[in-house]
């Protein structure tokens, strides 16, 4: 099956982001980490500990101290250039691959929203993620202007709130089917089953739009939930892989790891670990 990047070649007028390479996937995954999974560190920190578990690329997120010579630096899409070009440094140190942004809002002023993505053309990042609905007419344009892709990103329902509706993979198709196809879905999995909702059935739904990934497994559905190491949770990972190699998603994927904050590294190598093990 054709890959999001190759469906975008075959298409007049538009240019296909640059693939992420197979020697940044693992088992032809792009897995890596979303530093929130470690955002009671410093960014430099989550670039070594996602190198430290076996990972090759990783998402960042707006306003995490940059490091720990630097605490009252940011890393986000307002950073100098010199901030910048210290973690395009650090991320060469560790073999790192900065893929992904988010989530991040983006604003329907088309100069705010410019600003997340020159970050991101300076960056390398290809993904933006985002749940800023209002702002698609804006950024839509930057797309095709830019060439990064921007996915919707889903947290759980909110009873007290019937106007978040992006948690629905139904209202996201119904949002992207018929704009640019760089707009997608960025699939979180594990606020899905949080929304009591199985993955693999939102993937279907969501089918040829899925362009990033919050991939998660946890130990159970609804509220009160919890990350645990992929295969060990409530989620059918293989199922889950299977249906996005089916699909021909080409990546990134990113481990949100939101649990055990002050030690989850050995956790997160777990989730790494299952992806080299797994048998497409």
């Amino acid at each position: 099956l054709l890959t999001l990047a190759l469906v975008l070649t075959a298409l007049p007028g538009l240019r296909a982001a640059e693939p992420i390479p197979e020697s940044h996937r693992i088992n032809g995954v792009a897995i890596g980490c979303q530093a929130y999974t470690f955002n009671r560190f410093t960014a430099f920190e989550a670039i070594e500990k996602t190198a430290a578990a076996g990972a090759k690329v990783i998402e960042f997120y707006p306003g995490q101290k940059l490091s720990p010579a630097e605490p009252e630096t940011k890393l986000d899409h307002n950073a100098s250039a010199e901030t910048l070009a210290k973690v395009k440094a650090k991320l060469a140190e560790h073999g790192i691959m900065a893929v992904a942004y988010g989530v991040v809002g983006l604003s329907k002023d088309e100069a705010e929203c410019r600003k997340v993505f020159e970050f991101c053309k300076t960056m390398g990042i290809r993904v933006i993620n985002t749940e800023s609905t209002d702002a698609l007419d804006t950024f839509e344009k930057l797309v095709k202007e830019y060439d990064i892709m921007v996915g919707f990103h889903n947290h759980p329902r909110r009873e007290n709130d019937p106007n978040y509706k992006v948690w629905d993979p139904n209202y996201i198709l119904d949002l992207v089917k018929d704009r640019d196809p760089r707009i997608g879905a960025c699939a979180d999995t594990g606020h899905w089953m949080r929304s009591d909702l199985k993955p693999v059935d939102c993937l279907r739904i969501l089918k040829g739009r899925i362009v990033s990934s919050h991939l998660k497994d946890l130990n159970g559905f609804g509220k009160g939930v919890h990350d645990v190491p992929y295969g060990t949770g409530a989620a059918d990972m293989p199922a889950i892989l299977a249906e996005l190699k089916a699909q021909g998603f080409s990546g990134p994927a990113s481990i949100e790891y939101e649990h055990n904050w002050e030690n989850s590294l050995p956790e997160v190598t777990q989730c790494i670990d299952f992806i080299k093990a797994w048998k497409p």
